[in-house]
């Protein structure tokens, strides 16, 4: 078989520092109809044997090597895509997306040899045309459930669809405590008038376990039934009921008027206001909640049952807001925040992809910017998607975040000092469609929505995909 063709460095790549209407103004979650994102790009395990990847790199990620790269199996005859992707006790868990009609459910990889990957369970396709895209498995103890607990984000292909009433959005529980053998526990089912729960976060609090979700557009589709960011008791995980829900027009700064997330914001512009996704500190003690062009809001959830609004990052009139994803380091006082923006134009906007930015929250009531980080990527052409350029996701190992870039790969910035972030290093697999990034103490995980599971090992040789070190 044709061995693919390594190019690793150890130089120091290029850096830069740099101190609408909403139903129709969407992120890659698609969240129309029927959207088969990356189903042109959809590789058998052979085609991903062949491929080549560049790694570079400098300081702590200079070590780094490819050591698999493995493609999600068939299912029922269909080639899935990937979504995200998390690791949990040495078992990695991939979520899928909308290729070839969804379904794809989450895949469980067993790492125990980080050179040769091996799928060993699918679990949470049992909704029809519903995508998986988002998995957390936590460790949980409650008077209810001990063991491992994942949650699944579950999201209809086609909201509302009366030629398919089976389907519905909402939240999958499993046990996984045997990763091998997951068991579904419960579902937290939604109104099918809301696409689903797009993204998520299971947390817990002493012997209490939570969910957060992020449900783009519900109080829009639901007419105010029903809230974007959701706060569910999943401490029976077979019996998830819902603690609290969050409007945006509970804020000064939006009218009584707001109308469906079609923000008439202060800077004169039509701005989409949506919540993409969440997460908590370790502690669970605060929400942060990715609102789009509200920016990321910032909750004290310690009483989980009444929240309290603290503050929200903000923008230039200039920027796209488009807050799609949140990160924390040094102990939950910098918040790092992506913004995935594909189209960089607009009458008044700067034309730039998304990048990212990074504040001080020591005072949550007033995130400061202390710097806004863009880079020079190295790209793989021809682009897979219209989000090639633009940042996506963000994970945070230590002083070193690590960014998925879709066409861009993955790359990682030093951040030593937040007001001064400093790339180094990138990996680009050929035709890179990276959507996910997920940082293990042993390993780096990537999800490549046409290739499947990247694993980056540090200090050991390069596998094939099959366990054949070089």
């Amino acid at each position: 078989m044709k061995k693919r063709n390594l190019l690793i460095t150890t130089a120091l790549v290029g850096t830069m520092t740099i101190g609408g209407i909403a139903p129709t103004t969407l992120a890659h979650d698609a969240l129309g109809s029927d959207v088969n994102k990356g189903e042109r790009f959809v590789f058998d395990q052979d085609a991903i044997e062949q491929l080549s990847f560049s790694l570079t790199g400098s300081k702590n990620v200079s070590n780094f090597k490819e050591a698999a790269a493995v493609q999600i199996s068939l299912k029922d005859g269909v080639q899935n895509n990937t979504a995200d992707v998390y690791a949990h006790k040495g078992f990695a868990y991939l979520g899928t997306h909308t290729a070839n009609g969804g379904n794809g459910g989450v895949r469980v990889f067993d790492l125990k040899n980080p050179s040769n990957p091996v799928e060993v369970a699918v679990f949470a396709d049992e909704i029809p045309n519903t995508w998986q895209e988002k998995v957390i498995v936590k460790s949980v103890n409650t008077p209810h459930f001990k063991g491992d607990l994942a949650a699944v984000s579950v999201q209809q292909t086609s909201r509302n669809n009366v030629n398919r009433p089976n389907s519905k959005g909402g939240v999958l529980l499993y046990d996984v405590t045997d990763p091998t053998d997951p068991k579904k526990l419960g579902f937290y089912e939604l109104d099918r008038r809301i696409t689903g729960t797009h993204e998520l976060y299971l947390t817990t609090q002493g012997n209490r376990a939570l969910v957060l979700t992020s449900s783009p557009y519900a109080d829009y589709y639901t007419h105010g039934e029903q809230e974007d960011f959701q706060i569910i008791d999943v401490t029976d995980p077979t019996n998830p009921e819902k603690m609290w829900g969050w409007d945006p027009r509970e804020l000064e700064e939006i009218p009584e008027d707001f109308n469906g997330y079609h923000w008439h914001a202060p800077d004169g512009k039509t701005r989409p206001v949506f919540n993409h996704s969440v997460i908590t500190d370790n502690n669970a003690q605060y929400a942060y909640v990715s609102m789009w062009d509200l920016g990321t809001v910032i909750f004290d959830i310690k009483d989980p049952e009444n929240p309290v609004f603290l503050g929200r990052t903000d923008y230039r009139d200039d920027q796209k807001g488009a807050a799609h994803s949140a990160a924390l380091a040094r102990g939950g006082t910098i918040l790092i925040e992506t913004r995935e923006v594909s189209n960089p134009v607009g009458v008044g906007y700067e034309s730039a992809y998304g990048y990212t930015r990074i504040f001080d929250i020591k005072d949550k009531t007033n995130p400061i910017l202390l710097s806004e980080f863009t880079t020079d990527l190295t790209y793989q052409e021809p682009f897979i998607n219209t989000f090639a350029k633009t940042v996506h996701d963000p994970k945070v190992h230590g002083n070193t975040l690590y960014l998925s870039y879709y066409s861009g790969g993955v790359v990682m910035v030093d951040i030593t000092n937040p007001s001064n972030p400093v790339q180094i290093g990138q990996y680009t697999p050929e035709d890179a469609d990276v959507w996910g990034v997920f940082v293990d103490r042993n390993y780096i995980l990537a999800s490549d929505m046409g290739q499947g599971l990247k694993v980056l090992t540090r200090g050991q040789g390069q596998g094939n995909g099959n366990g054949n070190g070089r």
